[in-house]
């Protein structure tokens, strides 16, 4: 039995955020907050590293793969893998965190073990959605990557962090609810199907994928992109790119 290595990259920073629940939110304990944080997210820019040494690019399938059911009965699991991809976004992920805690090192001094809870929170939530091959375990990753970023953008925001917020928020949620029901026509279609539900990605599936099957899974995506899309005409009429995003995002730089 091989160690669980992806798991870990998921339990590691929340484990971390948990540890500092325990410590109070005081400025004599922001040093040791900081540290903590910051040896956390290095050791899973390290474990993103060890995956990548061991990582087989000559292979086209999902690599360290974990399985386990979830709620058996509506064929939800919890299954995970990576591939090339999604290596390359561990990876990044991984780097990216120290450096955003470094960042915020002389920036940020106000509910600090707060604003470290959130940064891990949100690590380890998109770990879950790099790794992810079951589309439901997916949605949940998803939103709850949503929610650390909500509250990092609401309260160490800038002057406009309130709106900003409730924009992030309003148009991810809507975008979340399509991808939401894309996901239950893509079981429900597949129980039609084949007779069972299956929350399974096409690419990890060993089902032949019919044409059907192609445009579902193509459905959350188009939605997402759609709803981006209209978020950036309402906000900038004139043109612009990907203007409703960065709006919020750029609050907590």
């Amino acid at each position: 039995m091989h160690f669980p290595i992806l798991t870990s990259l998921v339990a590691l920073p929340l484990a971390g955020a948990l540890l500092l629940l325990f410590l109070r939110d005081e400025p004599e304990h922001e040093g040791l907050v900081r540290n903590i944080a910051l040896v956390v997210s290095v050791l899973v820019f390290a474990e993103t590293l060890l995956l990548w040494s061991r990582f087989d690019p000559a292979s086209a399938d999902f690599q360290f793969v974990e399985r386990h059911a979830w709620i058996p009965s509506f064929g939800i699991s919890y299954f995970v893998g990576v591939d090339g991809i999604s290596l390359f976004l561990l990876v990044l992920t991984g780097f990216l965190t120290p450096l955003a805690l470094l960042g915020s090192w002389e920036s940020v001094h106000k509910k600090t073990r707060t604003f470290c809870m959130f940064v891990l929170l949100l690590e380890s939530a998109m770990m879950g959605v790099f790794i992810s091959l079951d589309l439901f375990l997916f949605y949940v990753f998803w939103d709850a990557m949503l929610v650390p970023m909500y509250f990092l953008i609401g309260i160490w925001g800038y002057d406009r962090r309130v709106y900003a917020s409730i924009k992030f928020i309003l148009y991810t949620m809507a975008g979340s609810v399509l991808m939401l029901l894309a996901i239950l026509g893509l079981a429900t279609l597949h129980n039609t199907v084949v007779g069972s539900y299956s929350w399974v990605s096409a690419s990890a599936s060993s089902h032949t994928v019919s044409e059907t099957y192609t445009y579902a899974a193509i459905a959350p995506v188009a939605g997402e992109f759609t709803i981006e899309m209209i978020a950036t005409s309402t906000v900038c009429p004139g043109g612009g790119s990907w203007n409703w995003n960065p709006g919020g995002t750029a609050t907590i730089e």
